[in-house]
């Protein structure tokens, strides 16, 4: 509640630069009117080319602002591919094209409207737009932009809040791009007071995670309207949407919004952000939220948790199941982050962690005193294990008996995971439902004494190339301690043994390419200067670090999800509980390919020569 107008809200407008203007003192103007922020709104084709882009948002980044694009109002994603292919492939290159000029302008959000209805069913629509959405992911999901699906102002566009957050919960690089005016709009003209926008804020909360809304990308403009929506904009003042109650609802909420006027008049822009001004000014001190922070404070994750104590332990607020938490305070990394701060990260990023931990038996790797102490796994599940955590019985031949795992199917199962000291997510490959099958393949490659980051490079790259040519796809993530893993998605009908044969024979290729660069030799004392790739992580049973786990290691590093070209440019404490949340905003979840269908082995399998 204490930052300025600039810390809870950017403000901006959409326009080009007039033909021939100097970008410097095009920007410099804007800054003295007060907006920091411009949307591009490229909204009838390409009058700039990606070099343009790449020059202006340079200009702008030196100035600070935040930019944005508008894509083409034709690039919608209800297009029917069956109906018309040649138009649906033109609208889907369109949209990828404006992310690519996105990236080159260094904008975090594409703008797009979602599409019109034209008497089709909701679910026909959301098919379509998942479709679409399906072609176009691969694509684009590299970019590090966000397309943003703005939010219809008519009963004949299709494009509700609730809408956008069913697509945002299969598609993490979308987000949600409230146009102010067509809630209001569509509301009835409902949005007049403080509580009317905070309660959609609420909703945003509640539907859409917490980094995908930090910050949350807006439309404003004053409109008139009708019973089936939207008429038109009208300068600001002729109607009744106001920006002094979103200001002082957003200022409460603590929410970082960038609002974006898309008036037609400077007058309207100029008295739009005059109001917010007054209003921010003007601002109570936000009613102190039930609780105190979860964590320390040293940690920014977006939408974390409040808690309230209980005795000598903390409780969630709004949390249910409601879980216990303890010792919160307790440092629990060497530079300092608490317990709190870990459990507050895996509150941020359950989102992201859960379905790739989703009905997998999770052994937990235990360090009650922090990453600095004794540590501990295990597999056996408390018996004051809460009734809120499903166990999964498994079946143990070493001690021929059934070993009760626990899983985290939601936040309180993770929450309370953690709380026991966990710092690390250790899954099994396979789900409850086919223990005997893992859905996907790793290859764990682990740098011994003497070897060095690029050569973890070069084999993750061999390996890479060997995939592609035996037809499988890999996705590499860091290891967050000292190494690189490459997961492959498999359907999950494949034996452990016949996974572990496949990438044990692909190592043995990339070791003997190389004797002098990756080794498979069990004995430890033999691997020096080498990449030992570990091919016995793919035994049931064994676990290693999930995608977004922390590692116990100075810093808190997280395991990252990475792209292929950017594999030689990082290490694997690069990312941290602290550091990852910008990455996770422009790309959302990496590694979602492989929670979405597997791949098959016997063509693999014929090109290695298994039978």
């Amino acid at each position: 509640s204490s930052r300025n107008l600039r810390g809870v809200l950017r403000f901006g407008i959409s326009t080009l630069p007039p033909e021939g203007a100097d970008d410097r003192e095009f920007l410099a103007g804007l800054d003295a009117r007060g907006f920091d922020a411009l949307e591009l709104p490229f909204v009838k084709g390409f009058p700039w080319k990606e070099k343009r882009c790449a020059a202006f948002g340079q200009v702008a980044a030196d100035a600070g602002f935040a930019l944005s694009i508008h894509a083409p109002y034709f690039a919608i994603l209800t297009s029917d591919p069956d109906e018309d292919p040649d138009s649906a492939g033109r609208i889907l290159a369109a949209l990828e094209h404006t992310m690519k000029l996105a990236r080159a302008l260094g904008a975090r959000v594409v703008v797009a409207h979602t599409g019109y209805t034209k008497g089709r069913s909701a679910e026909t629509l959301h098919a379509l737009t998942q479709r679409n959405l399906e072609r176009l992911e691969p694509k684009v999901r590299h970019l590090g932009v966000a397309l943003g699906l703005e939010t219809g102002g008519t009963e004949r566009a299709f494009g509700t809040l609730g809408d956008i957050a069913l697509i945002a919960r299969e598609f993490s690089f979308v987000r949600p791009v409230i146009d102010w005016a067509h809630v209001h709009a569509m509301s009835g003209g409902a949005l007049t007071t403080v509580e009317a926008f905070a309660s959609v804020l609420e909703f945003l909360r509640a539907e859409f995670a917490g980094w995908s809304i930090d910050p949350l990308h807006c439309q404003f403009t004053d409109n008139a309207f009708g019973p089936k929506g939207e008429l038109m904009h009208v300068p600001y003042g002729q109607g009744s949407l106001r920006i002094g109650p979103l200001v002082a609802a957003a200022h409460d909420a603590g929410l970082r919004m960038t609002v974006i006027s898309e008036a037609r008049e400077q007058e309207s822009h100029d008295a739009i952000l005059a109001e917010a001004r007054t209003a921010q000014r003007a601002a109570a001190p936000a009613v102190e939220a039930p609780g105190r922070d979860l964590g320390s404070g040293r940690v920014e994750a977006p939408g974390g948790l409040r808690v309230r104590r209980d005795g000598d332990r903390f409780v969630p607020v709004g949390l249910e199941p409601e879980v216990s938490l303890s010792n919160i305070d307790k440092p629990f990394f060497p530079d300092g982050y608490t317990k709190g701060d870990l459990l507050q990260y895996y509150a941020s990023i359950a989102p992201l962690l859960l379905p790739h931990l989703a009905d997998r038996p999770i052994v937990r790797s235990r360090y009650p005193d922090g990453a600095d102490g004794p540590s501990f796994y295990e597999k056996q599940a408390p018996g004051h294990t809460p009734s809120f955590v499903p166990l999964a019985p498994m079946f143990s031949g070493h001690r021929d008996d059934h070993i009760d795992y626990v899983t985290a199917p939601h936040l309180a199962a993770l929450l309370w995971i953690v709380n026991m000291g966990a710092i690390e997510m250790h899954p099994w490959l396979s789900r409850v439902a086919t223990p005997e099958h893992p859905d996907v393949a790793v290859f764990d490659l682990d740098p011994a004494e003497g070897a060095i980051w690029e050569q973890v490079v070069t084999a993750a790259q061999l390996i890479r190339v060997a995939l592609e040519r035996l037809g499988l796809t890999g996705h590499p993530k860091t290891s967050g301690a000292t190494g690189l893993h490459i997961y492959v998605p498999l359907e999950a009908e494949y034996p452990y043994e016949r996974v572990r044969r496949l990438v044990e024979t692909v190592g043995r290729f990339v070791v003997d390419a190389d004797p002098s660069l990756a080794t498979m030799e069990w004995d430890i004392s033999k691997r020096r200067g080498r990449v030992f790739i570990d091919h016995n992580q793919n035994v049931g049973g064994k676990t290693i670090a999930s995608v977004y786990s922390v590692r116990p290691r100075a810093g808190a590093p997280v395991s990252t999800p990475l792209l292929w070209d950017e594999v030689e440019n990082v290490r694997p404490g690069d990312f941290t509980i602290a550091t990852i949340w910008d990455r996770i905003g422009r790309f959302g979840d990496l590694f979602a390919p492989v929670l979405r269908g597997g791949q098959r082995l016997e063509a693999a399998e014929r090109g290695l020569g298994l039978d």
